[in-house]
């Protein structure tokens, strides 16, 4: 396929040598470039499809890397990727040594800043166009905020703290609301009015001339202002963002790019924070993601003539396997409550809301509301789960602290992608739960496989109580995990051989490597062990008794290091007088790659290959 008007520009600021009249043709372009590359590996669609018009007209506006442009959240700027030179790139998108699915500074100098969790960047913009004031810097910093980001708290207290910043742009990128012909048509007229400087240079004017007038002035400029506010009220509901020291203009149609330019650059010259509010249609272009954005939100290489809805053909997951554990458990716990923030298919939760509506409650993008909330559920007698991504937990780990853990309530936290994860970088892995939870003293348990998943969820929502931690990685179970047995007990000492003085520890999916690479040692002539640890905190009864008798014990975890269970059953070794080697291999949170599990393994030691060559290294060096 063919992209005569994408292919032309192949440096930030290009965009600008094409006509206007052809900007509709670029973006069904990039619409189509999207649809194919993203297919092909990978990615996050839905949201990109959504703001290509916008960011076209972005870039016909904007002077890169001059003026500033920031993403909440920044999954939505492939178009903004590919109109800064890296088309190339997406070839290897999100994949080792290719382009990042989020933006990025080391990439390029118009990434203004790392966007990978929501309603963050408006505070980020706030600081950036701070900084310009302070440097007397020219520019325009603009940041593109999702509806869905206006859950989360940060948001409003950004935009408590605009005070006069006119090189400041938020742009309100609103794909759920609907507007009806008339009210649109009517807001259309007012934009037009609004964003033409001269009505700035009036209103301006006119505000101060009637200040001037000794006390009718400011009289007449309240009544002026009041007016005004009346009106917008009557056609927008809100003056909320005014009121916070906002210039409010919109709603504005989002796929209108020649609107969206005109806008843009009258923009160009401001005299307060703008808040622009624009409409768009997520998942653009694509009818299965038109009728169902949530599913194509982000997706895997997909075949574009055979696409499932995710109610009907759910993927075998761990995400579904508790979902649907959970829902079991609620028919006969009429306590049990299902929380979520923003993620209702991501943590299979839909399976538990279908069955049990009036207990299922998705929050938004507000992790730190969601563990508040299920504390004061708890505190009445309920029992609440909180599913969430490992990686979205960190934003609520004061409210773990305070709201939950202080007073030992009973919460159940379902970690979701734990571990390593695929595609998205630093900003999505699952490595720092197992030590904030641990730290704490909240009981942690990790299982292997789908038998093990069913089993403690079980458990710790029938019998354990108290703050506690169930944690799991993202995908399927692997098939060496999945023929593992599920004992009941917390560590297990899987098929011992005779003689062995080698122990390889681990947990999750990480056994699948610690089970490799004793295959490994047995064929260099070596004998180890495998131990598996369910229950990961506090350390299960008896297992330095039975780590004891080794020689050497390798530890390896996909968590971070520093707090790792690996340091803290190495303190507790060395306390109960075992004098042996003790290896630990565990991420290092210095580099985190985009790239698929076994890269990542690979990249940090984590992998078979490289545990059991520090396994054969200590024995030579032992030797000699």
């Amino acid at each position: 396929m063919s992209y005569p008007l994408l292919e032309r520009i192949n440096a930030p600021g290009e965009i600008k040598n094409l006509p206007a009249d052809e900007m509709p043709a670029l973006c069904e372009e990039i619409r189509q470039f999207l649809i194919k590359s993203v297919s092909e590996t990978g990615g996050h669609l839905s949201s990109n499809l959504g703001v290509v018009e916008l960011t076209v007209a972005l870039h016909r506006v904007l002077d890169f890397p001059q003026d500033k442009l920031l993403f909440d959240v920044g999954h939505q700027c492939y178009t903004h990727k590919l109109l800064t030179g890296r088309r190339a790139g997406f070839a290897q998108l999100r994949r080792k040594n290719g382009i990042s699915g989020f933006p990025s500074p080391e990439e390029s100098s118009c990434d203004a800043f790392i966007a990978g969790h929501g309603s963050a960047a408006l505070s980020t913009a706030i600081g950036i166009a701070r900084a310009k004031k302070l440097k007397n810097e020219p520019g325009k910093v603009m940041v593109i905020v999702g509806d869905g980001a206006f859950t989360g708290g940060m948001v409003y207290e950004g935009m408590n703290n605009v005070s006069k910043l006119n090189n400041l742009i938020v742009i309100l990128n609103d794909n759920k609301m609907s507007i009806s012909k008339n009210v649109g048509q009517m807001a259309n007229y007012l934009t037009k009015l609004r964003t033409d400087p001269k009505y700035s240079h009036v209103k301006a004017h006119m505000e101060t001339v009637l200040e001037r007038i000794p006390v009718a002035g400011d009289a007449m400029v309240k009544v002026l202002q009041g007016g005004k506010q009346l009106i917008r009220r009557g056609i927008y509901k809100s003056t909320m963002f005014e009121e916070m020291g906002f210039q409010y203009i919109g709603p504005v149609n989002g796929h209108d790019v020649d609107m969206l330019t005109h806008t843009l650059t009258n923009l160009r010259e401001q005299y307060a924070p703008v808040f622009l509010h624009i409409v768009t249609q997520k998942g653009k272009g694509l009818k299965p993601a038109e009728e169902n954005p949530g599913e194509f939100h982000a997706v895997s290489s997909i075949d574009l003539n055979h696409l499932t809805d995710p109610e009907l053909s759910p993927k075998d997951s761990f995400s579904s396997t508790f979902g649907c554990a959970l829902a079991d458990l609620g028919d006969d716990e009429p306590r049990l409550c299902g929380i979520t923030a923003a993620m209702k298919y991501g943590t299979g939760l839909n399976f538990f809301k279908h069955r049990h509506p009036g207990r299922f409650f998705d929050v938004g993008m507000a992790e730190e509301h969601a563990v508040s909330f299920a504390a004061g559920l708890a505190s009445q007698g309920l029992l609440p789960v909180v599913a969430i991504y490992s990686t979205f937990f960190q934003r609520a780990y004061d409210q773990i602290i305070h709201d939950v853990n202080l007073m030992q309530l009973d919460v159940l936290f379902a970690v979701d992608r734990a571990g390593l994860v695929p595609g998205d970088g630093a900003t999505h892995q699952g490595i720092y739960d197992v030590a904030f939870f641990s730290n704490v003293n909240i009981p942690v348990f990790a299982p292997a496989n789908y038998a093990e998943l069913r089993y403690w969820l079980t458990y710790l929502v029938r019998e354990a109580r108290g703050p506690r931690t169930i944690r799991y990685a993202r995908g399927e179970e692997n098939p060496a995990l999945a023929a593992l047995p599920c004992t009941g007990r917390r560590f297990d000492l899987l098929e011992p051989a005779a003689g062995a003085r080698i122990a390889l520890v681990s947990y999750g999916a990480e056994t699948e490597e610690i089970i490799a690479a004793r295959d490994l040692l047995a064929q260099n002539g070596q004998q180890a062990d495998c131990v598996k640890l369910t229950q990961i905190y506090p350390l299960p009864d008896g297992l330095c008794d039975a780590l004891k008798p080794y020689d050497t014990i390798l530890f390896a975890e996909d968590s971070v290091r520093t707090g790792s269970i690996g340091e803290q059953l190495g303190f507790a070794l060395q306390q109960c007088g075992w004098q042996g080697r003790y290896l630990l291999h565990a991420v290092d949170n210095t580099h985190l790659l985009h790239a698929n599990v076994p890269e990542l393994r690979k990249d940090q030691q984590l992998d078979a290959a490289a545990l059991c060559t520090d396994i054969l290294n200590h024995l030579k060096e032992k030797q000699a």
